[in-house]
């Protein structure tokens, strides 16, 4: 971690959290909270039909298999 440039605050909190003095003051329900909000995000509850030329899907497709991906993959983010 030496070649992060860190201001003081930045170091003061690694500091404690390296000597495992860091304290969360995360409640239970705020947690709660980030989770629901992380799993709706993350929820795929909508569908779309889209049309796009041959040419465009192609492309794609041949992107998907140059990274060793399914082409659908891209639309299911």
């Amino acid at each position: 971690m030496s070649n992060l440039k860190l201001d003081k605050d930045e170091k003061d909190l690694l500091a404690t959290y390296e000597a495992d003095e860091f304290e969360s003051i995360l409640t239970p329900a705020r947690r709660k909270q980030i989770r629901e909000a992380a799993t709706s995000t993350f929820k795929k509850d909508k569908r779309i039909n889209i049309r796009i030329s041959g040419r465009d899907l192609e492309a794609i497709q041949e992107e998907g298999s140059n990274l060793f991906t399914n082409y659908n993959s891209h639309f299911t983010h």
